[in-house]
């Protein structure tokens, strides 16, 4: 499993490490990644995704997980999301149908 956001897309950077005497280290940023679940109304279950604390303010923002799925594009998605983008589309348009 790689170290990246599923809702921002950030991933582990590299750089250096930077001494008084000006000597360069090499070392790695990491991005603050949790597993958290995250309610899906469309569903009705709850979504494991494994996220920053920027993305789940992202979804604060945007309204939601649901929202997020629908309104981004599937080739931007993290490409675990994109089978939960068309059963959330799936699941709506029964909801509106019915």
């Amino acid at each position: 499993m790689s170290r990246r956001c599923m809702i921002t897309g950030k991933a582990v950077m590299s750089g250096n490490n930077v001494s008084h005497a000006q000597n360069k280290t090499r070392r790695k940023f990491l991005p603050n990644l949790h597993y958290t679940s995250v309610y899906s109304q469309a569903l009705d279950a709850m979504i494991r995704i494994r996220v920053s604390q920027a993305g789940l303010r992202t979804l604060d923002h945007v309204g939601g997980l649901d929202k997020f799925v629908g309104k981004t594009a599937v080739t931007k998605l993290d490409p675990a999301l994109r089978p939960l983008k068309a059963k959330i589309q799936k699941a709506l348009t029964e909801t509106q149908a019915a």
